[in-house]
């Protein structure tokens, strides 16, 4: 094996400026989310890129203008060896008009051994070190014995999950790899959930009779939805201290699990008493716990309060949860994912890395989400491993180290190599 990929390593290095100008070429593409609708020349010029390399490809709308692209290469054995898919999204984060860049966001530049450019580490490096390890392999005749999946996905950025949709049209391997930023670090992920608390009134009051409702003998029976969504968020920030103290998960910081009022939506004019009320939350959970059990525990927190609250009793707070779009409607799930060590596909991914890097790989949980989630939700074992700095993405300025870059392809050529011509394990 050494014989075969010790001159891919030695090309890699020697061909550098060939990936460095395919991610320059990657991040060329503007493709923003929001506001997204903007990715069909960029999947084109992928699925042209796969079909060279013989790569059957499969194409498809998501939304309008954000196409799916997925590659497959049969391998010579498929029925005998292990399959792989190697998955990214396309998009990448917005950019606001008042950011300071040093260059335009989308035309990239080269400094200080670092590439410049939106999507740079999240994370177009990540796909255009896949799509150079893929190249190597084609134009040295490397036939795989097992099948090769590449997806070039929409949405993530906006938890619009074109990886979902992959799951749904059946795509399945062995293991998948989410080639996301992750410092070249093998990584789970905990989940997100988004969702909507609704306080509203069956009646609504003038504002000038207000003193009826709040002192004694008023007799009106009535309240503030903003009054009583505030009492809904101390409770909330009460069960957040709560999951704290009494839930964590090895590799992530404590309280990871939050609950975040991100935004309030209340009353409808000066001249009447809010008569609702809506609060978006997003809910971070760990990952061995599903988007369906923490909402269980939120709504069974929240009705619990109200039951205490004699208004909120009869007008009992209403929730709305997820959502497949953060543009078409306002909410999201990313499920979670959980990494097996003992896996053996994650076991020649740390191996790959160990003889790259000469030193151990480190296994722990992203302090963000990605599509990963998906994978295991379908059953499929699945694991993030990227380059890239966290603290880079989304950042203006955002960059990659090209040294990052190489280590990363050659990491995942032997990855892909290794893998792709191991034996299925017989069920």
């Amino acid at each position: 094996m050494e014989d075969i990929l010790h001159p891919l390593m030695m090309e890699v290095e020697e061909r550098k400026e060939e990936l460095v100008h395919l991610l320059e070429k990657l991040i060329l593409f503007k493709t923003p989310a929001p506001p997204a609708r903007n990715t069909e020349e960029a999947q084109e010029f992928i699925a042209s890129f796969l079909k060279e390399k013989d790569f059957k490809i499969d194409k498809w709308d998501v939304y309008p203008g954000d196409p799916n692209v997925v590659g497959v290469l049969k391998g010579s054995h498929s029925d005998q060896y292990s399959s792989l898919i190697i998955n990214g999204h396309i998009d990448v984060a917005e950019v606001d008009e008042e950011e300071e860049w040093i260059t335009n966001p989308f035309i990239p530049i080269v400094k200080d051994g670092t590439i410049i450019g939106r999507g740079a580490a999240d994370m177009k490096g990540g796909l255009a070190g896949a799509l150079f390890a893929i190249q190597l392999l084609h134009e040295n005749g490397i036939r795989l014995p097992g099948d090769l999946t590449f997806q070039s996905v929409i949405g993530e950025e906006v938890g619009e999950a074109g990886t979902l949709e992959c799951c749904k049209r059946n795509y399945y391997a062995d293991f998948a790899l989410v080639v996301d930023t992750s410092n070249l670090h093998i990584q789970g992920q905990g989940g997100v959930i988004t969702g909507w608390i609704t306080v509203k009134s069956n009646k609504t009051f003038h504002d000038g009779t207000r003193r009826n409702m709040i002192h004694a003998g008023g007799k009106q029976f009535g309240a503030s939805a903003i009054e009583k969504m505030m009492k809904i968020i101390q409770g909330l920030q009460e069960l957040e201290n709560h999951w704290a103290v009494m839930k964590g998960y090895p590799g992530s910081p404590p309280g990871s699990n939050t609950i975040n009022p991100a935004v309030i939506e209340g009353g409808r004019h000066a001249a009447f008493i809010a008569d609702e009320c809506r609060l978006w939350i997003t809910v971070h959970f760990y990952p061995n716990e599903s988007h369906a059990q923490v909402v269980k525990e939120v709504e069974e927190h929240v009705l619990n309060i109200a039951k205490a609250d004699p208004w909120l009793k009869e007008n009992p707070p209403i929730f709305e949860w997820g959502g497949t779009s953060m543009i078409e409607d306002r909410g999201e799930i990313f499920p979670s994912l959980e990494v097996d060590p003992d896996n053996r596909a994650v076991r020649i991914l740390a191996t790959s890395h160990e003889k790259l890097l000469q030193k151990e790989a480190v296994m722990d949980v992203s302090p963000t989400v990605t599509d990963g989630g998906w994978f295991g939700n379908a059953g499929i074992p699945a694991a993030i491993y990227g380059p890239g700095k966290l603290q880079h993405a989304h950042a203006v300025n955002e960059q990659l180290s090209i040294n990052e870059l190489v280590i990363y392809t050659k990491v995942l050529l032997r990855f892909i190599y290794t893998w792709c011509h191991s034996k299925k394990e017989s069920n």
